[in-house]
């Protein structure tokens, strides 16, 4: 079994839509097994699976009700052990998630602390006292309105940064936080091989729950939570302290890793500076590069912001993704030709590259009703504020249900699976998944790609292009991102053999130390 340094990729599955395998419409466990062939397939080494907990669904499986057991909605635990072994036997590692920052209202710890003010397990969340007949402070919560509800049973409010439904667990408390750290020993302990851990910023908050600052920047309703600099309520004092903690559990077992959810928040300073308290919080964590949900389209900001990342992460593995479960598909967001080479630049990276399921064979957001909608996070409660949109059915063929299910869907599947789907792609030698499959093979077989030094190629032209340097032992290899419409024209800073592009090597001339390759296109050059 590879060990994480030698890991390239990891694929995000999110499980009620990849392949549903019992006839109910929802994805389960036993339909991540039976794709993991397609993955080894594609080249990748490593998954990462959205929650498959015991839950309510409020938010979809992120309001845990047990941490320990699997939702029938997704099997039984000896699904997920069978799905462990296949796993294993074909070189991948399993990621999963882990969600501390809260559990569900139907927990059994909730259930508890809300039963009355001295049960012991009161001080697993945080409840607080009104103040002048209102809220404690006026922290908002991220799907919106207040972070504090009411409970009338015991007369005080708890804080929940989600949904009301997921009420925080108070990580001041130590029992909270060897409770968390046992549940990722029984997980690790099965043969799990690393953690995804969601929404950590919430971990720590002001200990004397001041108010939030208010936003002077924002025009618009003040009770928003754009209204406020969330600059009490979340990654207070002890923040890297809760998080070292967590990830330390990593160094009591062989070869398991931490990825860190973290959108690094401008308002409350420079965001790489935000990155490195995380990516140096222990040897064995990370955090993923979120940076390209920003869709700006500019060679030298996006080179820029690589290597911010980069020089943030020193000698931590960098996680590079262009999209996952809460952002708009990227082909939806950039359009197919950009959607294109922005894949190919996240494939060649240092690090591990993250592939959100689909993305390889260019989904797109769903076509929803406000009939179809099932999340309710949004403030908003719109279409097209829905989370469903990057959520919908995998598209394996060309059939009723895209060969996703022999029932309706949870989701309807997009009307686009006739001809964006694995089945056609797998036979056309141009197509985005068969671009996929041969940068996760030359990932797998150059180790330049994954863990070559990289650096900024200067004086590449007009500012159009993108140019990037690996460098290995000796080793050299270039990659250029054409950011324009339009043919460019550039310098080669010496002679190299072009690898693999997005586009025919037919469209693309070099002579003399000169390049031009088309618009929107990008192309590897090793040095022989």
């Amino acid at each position: 079994m590879k060990i994480w340094q030698d890991v390239a990729s990891l694929y995000q599955i999110y499980p009620r839509s990849f392949l549903d395998t019992n006839g109910d419409g929802i994805g389960d466990l036993n339909g991540i097994t039976e794709k993991l062939d397609y993955l080894s397939w594609l080249g990748i080494d490593s998954i990462w699976i959205s929650p498959f907990f015991v839950s309510p669904l409020t938010d979809f499986g992120y309001d845990i009700a047990n941490y320990r057991a699997i939702d029938p909605t997704f099997g039984q635990m000896e699904d997920f052990q069978a799905l462990l072994k296949k796993a294993h036997n074909l070189d991948i590692k399993v990621m999963i998630d882990l969600v501390p920052c809260h559990t569900s209202d139907q927990h059994p710890w909730f259930q508890e602390s809300r039963s009355s003010r001295d049960n012991p397990k009161r001080n697993y969340y945080i409840w607080r006292d009104g103040k002048d007949n209102s809220e404690p402070n006026n922290w908002r919560s991220l799907s919106g309105g207040s972070s504090w509800e009411f409970d009338e049973l015991t007369g005080q409010f708890y804080l929940h940064s989600f949904l009301k439904t997921q009420p925080d667990l108070n990580w001041d408390n130590p029992e909270v936080r060897a409770e968390i750290k046992n549940i990722v020993r029984f997980w690790f302990d099965m043969g799990v091989d690393g953690m995804r851990v969601d929404a950590i910023w919430g971990i720590s908050k002001d200990p004397d729950f001041k108010d939030d600052s208010t936003n002077p920047d924002f025009y618009g309703n003040p009770d928003n939570y754009g209204a406020f600099i969330h600059d009490r309520c979340k990654m207070g004092p002890h923040f890297q302290k809760y998080l070292q903690e967590l990830a330390s559990v990593c160094d009591e077992y062989n070869d398991k890793q931490m990825v860190f959810e973290f959108y690094p928040d401008d308002k409350l300073g420079d965001i790489y500076h935000q990155y490195s308290q995380i990516l140096t919080v222990h040897p064995k964590a990370s955090a993923f590069f979120m940076e390209y949900r920003d869709n700006e389209w500019h060679a030298k900001n996006i080179e820029k912001k690589i290597e911010n990342y980069l020089q943030s992460a020193s000698s931590t593995t960098p996680f590079f993704c262009i999209g996952n479960h809460d952002q708009p598909r990227i082909v939806s967001r950039l359009g197919e030709e950009r959607a294109r080479v922005l894949s190919f630049l996240n494939l060649l990276t240092p690090g591990i590259s993250v592939i959100y399921y689909g993305d390889e064979i260019g989904m797109m957001n769903g076509e929803l009703t406000a009939d179809d909608i099932r999340d309710n996070f949004s403030p908003a409660n719109s279409v097209v504020d829905s989370r469903d949109l990057e959520r919908t059915p995998m598209q394996w063929n060309d059939s009723q249900f895209a060969g996703f299910s022999s029932a309706k869907p949870w989701l309807p599947v997009n009307n686009n699976h006739t001809k964006i789907n694995v089945d056609s792609e797998k036979i056309a030698n141009d197509s985005l998944l068969n671009m996929h499959r041969k940068l996760l093979k030359l990932r797998q077989t150059l180790p330049i790609l994954k863990n070559g030094d990289l650096s900024i190629v200067e004086n590449t032209g007009n500012g159009f292009i993108l140019g990037l340097k690996r460098g290995l032992v000796g080793q050299r290899a270039y990659i250029f991102i054409n950011f324009a419409d339009e043919k460019q024209s550039f310098s080669v800073p010496e002679n190299a053999k072009i690898i693999t592009s997005t586009h025919s090597v037919n469209l693309i001339t070099a002579e003399n130390l000169q390049m031009t390759i088309p618009g929107h296109c990008g192309v590897l050059l090793i040095v022989q």
